[in-house]
């Protein structure tokens, strides 16, 4: 059992669950706790009730602006036509143009989608980037896919929501199961079917695209590198030297790989991981560049010969300092949570941590650094991308790193404020920094007519 990490006082228990259950029944929500949007906008509006929050300010946020869902053939290399479906949510622009990544995966759907346009939204504010938050995705599986349907899916998909994006209006991204080469292909249809004279700047339409096609240095790493960023700033309060500390890691791929690889360097130690292949442990270390190379010729940690391989529960149970979810949402419930053996929880995905899960953790004592903080890195480097390509200039690496350190270490102080303030846990401080800033932009602009 991890030693307790002091916390404040929470004011969120009295309040959680009449306000959120108020606006659930106003705008005719039928609640599912298993539902990742629901879940998502209840813990909004808890939030929203601590920072003051006026009525139609909360009811605007409980709902996306936008849900758009289309369907659409592909040709397949085997001839036949298959429909997939689609979908593109614009959550909040109140802040600027909508921003989110587009993900391809077999469990894509409506409200999950809608959770993560809530998300970005947040997650925007937190960091200060002037954009609003959007989500989409296709619901396939692209391991299943050759190179040539992948390309094919994803300009018939760009072709199909090319009438509700723009680049100064919805800036899609990469995401899960999607990549720079797939950015590329989504930036190339988008210009092709522009009108001739609005083809100059058709490539800001998307961020996280190869370097030589517009894409910004440091984009790769960036989620990695924020997560450094913010636990460079937050751990020292909490007892633990990043250059000594060991952690694990759930997901090896883009984010999940640079974390690893970056914390390496500063000499912190990988000792477990997890994927959808396996899980591997070594408590002398795991290399993670040797892994990366595994992973990259076997697909997953499965097999890997400098570690041991174990059980899922065992993974779960390996003594860290720091335990760090970088797949997908819902993985920690309330079960995997008691199995958890440390100090600090870092999500590096979005949502990984369900709220029966949450309580767990918080009632043991371990200490959560959410979603909307951690990995916020990804969607600052993509606003910088934005705006190196709406200059026409390119930055270097130590400018992207210098810059992004600014914006992550300074959403840490905030959410370190906010949760003195609020006197509440920091999953709470997180929204409630956010919410701060959207709260006082509706004063400003009030509601039209």
């Amino acid at each position: 059992m991890p030693e307790a990490i002091a916390t404040p006082k929470t004011k969120t228990s009295a309040t959680a669950g009449h306000l959120p259950a108020a606006v659930f029944q106003e705008l005719e929500i039928a609640k599912d706790e298993t539902n990742l949007f629901h879940q998502t906008i209840e813990q909004v509006l808890i939030a929203s009730q601590l920072v003051g929050l006026k009525h139609h300010q909360q009811i605007i946020v409980a709902q996306p602006l936008n849900e758009i869902m289309v369907h659409f053939p592909v040709l397949m290399d085997d001839g036949h036509h298959e429909l997939f479906k689609g979908y593109r949510v614009q959550h909040n622009n109140a802040l600027g143009p909508y921003k989110g990544g587009i993900r391809y995966h077999p469990q894509v759907n409506l409200d999950d989608i809608k959770a993560l346009a809530v998300l970005m939204t947040m997650k925007c504010s937190l960091v200060r980037i002037p954009f609003g938050g959007a989500k989409g995705g296709v619901k396939c599986n692209p391991r299943d896919l050759s190179p040539d349907e992948l390309m094919r899916v994803t300009r018939r998909f760009c072709s199909a929501i090319s009438n509700q994006i723009g680049p100064d209006y919805d800036i899609p991204a990469p995401d899960v199961g999607t990549n720079a080469q797939i950015m590329a292909w989504f930036a190339d249809t988008y210009a092709q079917t522009s009108p001739e004279h609005e083809r100059h700047d058709t490539l800001r339409i998307v961020t996280g695209k190869p370097v030589g096609m517009g894409g910004s240095a440091g984009r790769e790493k960036a989620t990695g590198q924020g997560m450094v960023d913010v636990l460079k700033e937050m751990l020292p309060e909490l007892g633990i030297d990043l250059a000594r500390m060991t952690f694990s890691l759930i997901g090896f791929g883009n984010v999940g790989g640079w974390t690893a690889r970056l914390f390496n360097e500063l000499g912190a130690t990988l000792v477990a991981v997890l994927d959808d292949t396996g899980a591997i442990h070594n408590d002398r270390g795991i290399d993670s560049g040797a892994l990366r190379k595994h992973v990259g010729a076997a697909g997953g940690v499965a097999g890997f010969q400098e570690a041991e391989q174990i059980s899922t529960d065992e993974f779960y149970s390996v003594a860290v300092d720091v335990f760090i979810p970088a797949a997908l949402e819902q993985m920690i419930g309330p079960e995997k949570a008691r199995l958890i053996n440390a100090k600090v929880i870092a999500e590096a995905a979005n949502a990984p941590t369900t709220p029966k899960g949450d309580a767990v953790l918080k009632q043991r004592g371990i200490e959560i650094l959410p979603a909307i903080l951690c990995n916020a890195g990804g969607v600052t480097v993509s606003y910088f991308e934005w705006v190196q390509n709406k200059s026409s200039v390119y930055w270097t690496l130590d400018e992207v790193d210098e810059r992004l350190n600014t914006h992550m270490v300074l959403a840490a102080r905030r959410v370190k404020v906010a949760r003195v303030k609020y006197e509440c846990d920091t999953r709470t401080a997180t929204y409630c920094a956010a919410l701060e800033r959207i709260g006082k932009v509706y004063d400003l602009r009030g509601v039209f007519p």
